[in-house]
């Protein structure tokens, strides 16, 4: 942007220390690193909506080691190690940037397949185990992992066309209204079903049945929080994204996006918060990650996973 416009908005760009992203980047790579072996270690969380969950602490783990990446160079660059204008640093640059498209919307998708996989948990229960085999997992999370990667190498090859950012926001917005409408139908019908439950006498009312309709709404309100967690991350990043778009030279969105890095740091603070939501909602993820923390014998922790 022109010094006209900065010096007309009067809004200083807000910089956030290269220790914050740092920190950042270390402790989110950390945690779903952590999430990701407890999910392969422990064979009680071989089922689809663990793999979901390690697809996207997978994909927060590459967007962690990415940025820190990008941060290191900025680094090298600010004190004259690097060429930020050279071929090599260029490419490298364009690598990383396509890792870290990749791995948010990845983490996106992945967040719907949980949502999906929960909506059929709960609604097809008896046909689930039918419906979300793990061939059938898998073939998903390939497909997933395929199309955002090929996303995320096209997204900074024509970046600088108009259209892609467009079509970036716009499949962002559209997402964002699937799942809202998948998780407003499905509260809806949770409610009816609720209704029906109260409704029956104490003696026509299956104990176990009830247990395992509360389980799955705990799980659904889990990915709800998920969900809400990555809105609230997200939306100031892709708001920037359509101020590019509308008002590039009003000096009012000039302020907005003197805000940039703090909404990127909001965005990669994302990787942050889905562990700790898995280790407080996910009680049997939680045993495993205490057990690996905890336990000095790694085989005998995986055992002991195993056996629980």
């Amino acid at each position: 942007m022109n010094g006209s416009v900065l010096n007309q908005s009067d809004c200083p760009e807000v910089v956030v220390p290269n220790p914050v992203f740092f920190t950042i980047g270390a402790v989110s790579f950390a945690e779903n690193f952590l999430v990701v072996v407890a999910v392969i270690r422990n064979r009680n969380l071989h089922s689809p909506m663990y793999c979901f969950i390690c697809s996207l602490a997978a994909f927060h783990t590459i967007a962690s080691l990415t940025k820190t990446l990008e941060n290191l160079m900025i680094v090298f660059a600010d004190v004259g190690h690097l060429n930020k204008k050279g071929s090599s640093e260029t490419t490298l640059d364009d690598a990383i940037d396509s890792l870290l498209c990749m791995s948010f919307l990845g983490s996106f998708f992945s967040i719907l397949a949980i949502a999906v996989d929960r909506y059929i948990t709960i609604f097809h229960a008896l046909q689930y185990h039918n419906i979300m085999t793990m061939q059938r997992t898998g073939a998903i999370l390939g497909i997933i992992w395929t199309v955002c990667g090929g996303l995320g190498v096209l997204m900074i090859l024509f970046f600088d066309f108009k259209l892609i950012m467009i079509c970036f926001v716009i499949l962002f917005f559209i997402s964002l209204v699937i799942i809202c409408s998948l998780y407003v139908y499905m509260f809806m019908l949770a409610r009816i079903h609720a209704r029906k439950i109260a409704a029956l006498p104490v003696g026509g009312r299956n104990n176990h049945h009830q247990q395992r309709w509360g389980s799955n709404m705990r799980g659904a309100q889990t990915v709800t929080i998920l969900f809400g967690t990555l809105v609230v991350c997200w939306s100031p990043f892709f708001f920037h994204l359509v101020i590019i778009m509308v008002c590039p030279m009003n000096p009012y969105c000039e302020c907005y996006r003197s805000l940039f890095q703090l909404h990127v740091a909001l965005l990669t603070s994302h990787a942050l918060f889905d562990p700790a939501i898995y280790a407080f909602r996910i009680a049997e993820l939680r045993h495993t990650l205490r057990k690996m923390l905890l336990c000095s014998d790694w085989k005998l922790c995986s055992l002991a996973s195993e056996a629980d």
